[in-house]
């Protein structure tokens, strides 16, 4: 696990590397790499529940039809 002074060595050496400007452009793209993540895994689950309600009409239908 990651512990708070290796944050901070992290956090410095992305510091000098790209410079203070870069940091909130980062931040931001960082923050929308996580929205559009979370709305991904929304609409798997979306998907799979469709699917899996289709499939339980579909086996109803089967036995209705025997």
């Amino acid at each position: 696990m990651i512990g708070s002074s290796e944050i901070l060595i992290i956090a410095l050496v992305i510091l000098v590397l790209f410079g203070a400007a870069a940091i909130p452009r980062f931040a931001k793209s960082l923050g929308k790499a996580k929205k559009e993540f979370q709305k991904g895994l929304k609409e798997g689950e979306n998907a799979d529940e469709a699917s899996q309600e289709a499939s339980e009409r579909k086996a109803d239908g089967a036995e209705d039809g025997e």
